[in-house]
C-alpha cells in the first residue's frame, strides 16, 4: 500500500507524541486526503457514524495487511521495508497511516457507487442525491463500492511500487513479482475483498444507528461533490507521478481506467432524472438537516 515515506533512521528512540507528529511530516499530501474524509463523512453521518466508521475501517485493513505481510492472504505475500520505524508511528510491521488510508479510500468509493444508485438533484454546479437508508445498504452500493475501491489499486500501487524513483521512496516488496507492472493479481482481489468488508461494515452501522441523532451532520453547498471530487484527484495525483518517472504505458492504462470512471460518472450525474417528491420527502424524513438550507424548496 503506498501512501508513506521515507528517512533515514537514526539512533534515537522517539516517543508515541513524536512519532504522530512524524506521521504527519511524512505525508502532508495524505493529511489533506483525511481532511477532507473527515468533512465529508461527519456532515453526511454526523460525528459518532464516522468516528465507528473509520475504527472499523482501520481495523479491517489492519487486520488484513497483518495477515498478509504473514501469510498472503488476501493480498499476496509482500513485506513493509520499516525505514521509517522511527519517524512515524507503526503497528507492528505495519505503518499505522497506510492501514488508516483504507478508510477514506473507501468512503470515498461508497460516494461514487451512492451516486450511481441515488436520486440526484441538480442546482448549477450543486448535485446532491436524495440518498436513503434502503440506498446506503442496498446491494448494489454493496457490489459496487468494492469496485471502485479496487480500481484506484489498479492506479496506485504499480506506482508505488517503483517509490524509489520518486519522493514516496522504497516502503515495501512482492515476494513473487506479479504480471501488472509487478504486482500480482492477488493483491486487487485482495482489494476488493477488503472493500466488500468495510462497505458492508458501512452498511451495518448505518442500520444499526438507523433513526438515531446525526450530531455533526450539517448540509453545506457543494457538500456531496466532495468526495468524488478527492476520489479523482487520487487518480490525478498517481498519474502526475506516473509521468514524471516515465512509465508510459501504465499512464496510458492508468489515463484509460480513470477516464472512462469519469466519463460514466460524469454522463450520469449529467443525465440522472430529478427525484421526485416522494423520494424528497423520504429523504428529509430520514436526514432532516438536509433540508434546513432551503435547496430542497420549489
Amino acid at each position: 500500500m503506498p501512501l508513506t515515506g521515507t528517512r533515514r533512521r537514526d539512533m534515537s528512540e522517539p516517543n508515541i507524541l513524536e512519532l504522530l507528529w512524524g506521521t504527519v511530516l511524512l505525508r502532508p499530501y495524505v493529511f489533506a486526503f483525511l481532511a477532507s474524509f473527515l468533512l465529508a463523512a461527519v456532515t453526511q453521518m454526523g460525528w459518532k457514524r464516522t468516528l465507528i466508521f473509520t475504527v472499523s475501517a482501520y481495523l479491517i485493513a489492519f487486520l488484513s495487511e497483518y495477515s498478509s505481510t504473514r501469510n498472503g492472504f488476501p493480498y499476496g505475500m509482500y513485506h513493509y521495508i520499516d525505514i521509517t520505524r522511527d519517524r512515524e508511528l507503526w503497528i507492528t510491521n505495519v505503518p499505522f497511516m497506510d492501514s488508516l488510508s483504507y478508510s477514506f479510500l473507501t468512503y470515498f468509493s461508497i460516494n461514487i457507487a451512492i451516486f450511481f444508485t441515488a436520486p440526484l438533484q441538480k442546482k448549477g454546479w450543486d448535485v446532491r442525491w436524495a440518498v436513503t437508508h434502503q440506498i446506503r445498504q442496498s446491494k448494489k452500493v454493496l457490489f459496487l463500492a468494492p469496485l471502485l475501491f479496487m480500481l484506484l489499486d489498479v492506479i496506485i500501487d504499480p506506482v508505488a511500487l517503483r517509490g524509489s524513483r520518486w519522493f514516496l521512496g522504497k516502503i515495501y516488496y512482492y515476494e513473487a513479482e506479479g504480471i501488472h507492472f509487478g504486482v500480482p493479481l492477488s493483491n486487487y482481489m485482495g482489494w476488493y475483498i477488503v472493500g466488500f468488508a468495510i462497505t458492508l461494515a458501512y452498511q451495518f452501522i448505518d442500520r444499526v444507528f438507523q433513526g438515531a441523532g446525526h450530531f455533526g451532520m450539517k448540509s453545506l453547498p457543494y457538500r456531496d461533490l466532495l468526495c468524488p471530487i478527492v476520489y479523482f484527484s487520487v487518480f490525478i495525483f498517481n498519474l502526475s507521478v506516473t509521468l514524471y518517472i516515465g512509465e508510459i504505458m501504465m499512464l496510458a492504462e492508468g489515463v484509460a481506467i480513470s477516464g472512462l470512471i469519469f466519463l460514466l460518472f460524469l454522463r450520469h450525474v449529467m443525465n440522472a432524472p430529478p427525484p421526485s417528491k416522494e423520494e424528497v420527502t423520504c429523504h428529509l424524513e430520514e436526514f432532516p438537516a438536509n433540508g434546513k438550507d432551503g435547496f430542497w424548496r420549489g
